[in-house]
Formats: structure tokens, C-alpha cells, sequence
């Protein structure tokens, strides 16, 4: 989407244009559903490193979530109609990078298991380095992301929203719009498949 990504990201890190039509969170919103470019610069500004961040740790690459970024404020506009003004418009932003990251996973899913099919048929050498760190490198790598494959996509989601980012139960439970005795079946659950899969004791 070579024309849509220009639309969003020309100017977005400029020095926010005075609006003075912009007083309120409504007015704010009415401003974003209308395709406003102050109005998307300044949320923007304020809300896409929350959304990289995310982003990042749920797929573990970069592209992959500079990708989640530019889809989200591109989808913005349109999105925030959805809006109702049950939560902060910050939490509904964060729910629209968990949808779009959601595609993301399961796209690099697919992309992991062709490349995984791929290796199979390639032998694998160590041209630089000693072989032995090179196959422990390896060795940890992979161990560490069959671990996260062990986890559904919901377990995975909440796991990194509660557990990397740090965010309570109450307010992963209004990103997600679940109860917050899920968010902590759901975390309980991927914290258990992980320990089984690394071989580790989770902490308490």
C-alpha cells in the first residue's frame, strides 16, 4: 500500500499544527473519523511507540511491527467511528494494534513454518564463530520460540500484554473486552505451557 502509508506517515513527526477546534476527546475523535491529519499527527505522536512496543514483543520483529504501526493509524480514521467512548482512546487504539497484530502472528506463522520446512532441507553450517556457540546459539533460539508457539494466539496476546508489558488484569481486560478473571486464566495457562516447554519453574 505504497500511496495509503505516505498519507499516514508524511508529517506525522512534524511539530503538531495548532487546532483549537480540537477542545475535547469528542472533538478530538470527530476530528480523527474525518481523516483530520493534525488530529491523526497528534495521536500519532502520543500513542505509536505504545503500539511499536507491543507490536514488537508479540512478533519479535521489527518489520513485522512497524508493518502493525503503519496499519493502525492508516486504519484509524476509519476505525475510530467504532469508537463509543466506553474506554480511553488509548486502550480502544491499543485493541485495534491487537487485531492487527493478530493477522500479523498468524501470518508469520506461516512464514515461520515454510522456513522451518525449508532448513529441513538445507544443511546448516557455522561459517563464522566457533561451531559449538553457533549450535548453542541455535539451539536457545529455537527453544525459545517453539516455547511461544506452545501458546494459543489468545494465551499469547494476553501473555505479552500482562506479563512483558506489565499492564494489570483491568486494563488488558478492556483492551481485549474480556472479564479479568480471563485475563488471568488466560495468563495462568500460557505461564504453565511455558514452563513445561523450557523445563523451567515458573515463578510464583
Amino acid at each position: 500500500m505504497p500511496g495509503a502509508t505516505c498519507y499516514v506517515w508524511q508529517g506525522l513527526n512534524d511539530a503538531i499544527e495548532p487546532a483549537d477546534y480540537v477542545t475535547s476527546s469528542s472533538d478530538l475523535v470527530g476530528a480523527l473519523a474525518a481523516g483530520d491529519r493534525t488530529a491523526i499527527r497528534r495521536v500519532y505522536k502520543e500513542y505509536h511507540e505504545q503500539v511499536r512496543a507491543f507490536a514488537r514483543r508479540l512478533l519479535g520483529v521489527d518489520a513485522d511491527a512497524e508493518e502493525v504501526v503503519q496499519e493502525v493509524f492508516l486504519a484509524l480514521p476509519r476505525g475510530v467511528k467504532g469508537f463509543q467512548g466506553k474506554s480511553t482512546l488509548g486502550t480502544f487504539i491499543m485493541g485495534m494494534a491487537v487485531n492487527h497484530a493478530r493477522h500479523a502472528l498468524r501470518a508469520s506463522a506461516r512464514r515461520r513454518s515454510a522456513l522451518k520446512r525449508f532448513a529441513e532441507e538445507v544443511p546448516v553450517t557455522a561459517a563464522h564463530g566457533a561451531p559449538d556457540e553457533f549450535l548453542v546459539r541455535q539451539q536457545l533460539a529455537d527453544r525459545l520460540l517453539s516455547a511461544m508457539d506452545q501458546l494459543n494466539e489468545e494465551q499469547r496476546v494476553t501473555f505479552v500484554l500482562c506479563e512483558v508489558e506489565e499492564r494489570s488484569s483491568s486494563e488488558v481486560a478492556e483492551i481485549l473486552g474480556i472479564p479479568s478473571s480471563t485475563v488471568r486464566a488466560r495468563v495462568s495457562a500460557a505461564r504453565e505451557k511455558l514452563r513445561v516447554a523450557l523445563g523451567t519453574e515458573a515463578e510464583p
